[in-house]
């Protein structure tokens, strides 16, 4: 069974200690870095050597990471530095979101918005009407 090791690279010891107590109980390893220390380490190839000894090709790595990258953020923070949106979308709003670029797509045509999405035509239908999403106004743009 493989191990699951998580990096977390901060000077905010609280982060640390917060993220060791949440991954303790789940059996996850916890390896904490100052900035400082993983900079250096991984200007150094012996260090990184050692950090990824056993971690699979696909997931290890020297390359830094960059902002807004695959860095999530630890449950519970609040920065901004690495999410984009502190404010996460419902599933309603990222359904709606998505009718709305096929009905778009498709220039008002709601039967092969319906296909695209990979539902039927009177479930569409139903979510136009749930969401209140006009597509006459898709129809328009193809107008002018």
């Amino acid at each position: 069974m493989p191990r699951t090791t998580v990096f977390v690279v901060s000077d905010d010891f609280e982060v640390i200690e917060r993220a060791k107590n949440y991954f303790s109980p789940l059996g996850v390893t916890v390896n904490s870095f100052s900035t400082q220390n993983w900079r250096e380490g991984m200007d150094n190839s012996m260090f990184r050597n050692q950090l990824l000894t056993g971690v699979p090709a696909l997931a290890g790595g020297s390359m830094t990471v960059e902002p807004r990258g695959n860095v999530l953020p630890f449950p519970g923070t609040n920065t901004t530095a690495v999410v984009n949106d502190a404010r996460v979308s419902t599933m309603n709003e990222l359904e709606s979101k998505a009718i709305e670029n096929a009905i778009s797509q498709f220039r008002g045509n709601l039967t092969e918005a319906a296909k695209a999405l990979g539902i039927g035509r009177a479930t569409l239908y139903r979510k136009v009407k749930q969401y209140q999403i006009d597509p006459s106004m898709a129809r328009k743009k193809r107008a002018a």
